[in-house]
């Protein structure tokens, strides 16, 4: 591709609208985000921020408009869309009674890693974000700030192009 051709966002938003019952959630956003560049949503609480991160992430779908990730339609292509994004939501998405090295070695076989693939992608995770030494620790174990950082590894398993942070409460330096 040219310098000169234009290339699609990551993320593209056109009019999404959203309600729960009388409720606006999202009253028709719009917004585009480059590869490779961050964007953070700040406002109150009740904005829209997690219903338009839900709808982003095939979790909720919109009563109308239009999101694409990486050109594929979140509401035509939701199995699409999920094999190249992650999330770490507000809630962590660990399972307490499994080591830290447990967590992510199971989630790299659900996205279909090779065996050898997921336990290496599990010690690449646990080393960068300093969980070696509890690597085989239940999760339950964990400080709140040790679980929010396997949650967070848990998200970038799959190496996925477009990652979805939904109130992350951690530093996120060299990641």
């Amino acid at each position: 591709m040219s310098p000169s051709e234009p290339t699609e966002p990551a993320i593209l938003v056109e009019g999404l609208r959203k309600s729960f019952g009388s409720v606006q959630a999202l009253r028709g956003i719009d917004f585009a985000v480059e590869r490779g560049s961050v964007l953070g949503v700040l406002g109150p609480n009740g904005a829209g921020k997690t219903t338009a991160v839900r709808i982003l992430t095939t979790l909720l779908r919109p009563d109308g408009g239009r999101a694409l990730i990486e050109g594929m339609d979140v509401v035509r292509q939701p199995e699409a869309v999920r094999e190249i994004i992650g999330l770490a939501g507000q809630s962590a998405a660990i399972q307490d009674e499994l080591t830290g090295r447990e967590n992510l070695e199971i989630l790299g076989r659900l996205y279909h890693l090779p065996k050898a693939r997921a336990r290496l992608r599990a010690e690449e995770l646990l080393e960068r974000f300093d969980l070696l030494d509890a690597a085989n620790r239940t999760a339950r174990t964990y400080s709140g700030g040790m679980a929010r950082r396997l949650d967070l590894a848990a998200s970038l398993v799959a190496e996925p192009a477009v990652l979805f942070l939904d109130e992350p409460r951690m530093r996120l330096g060299g990641i």
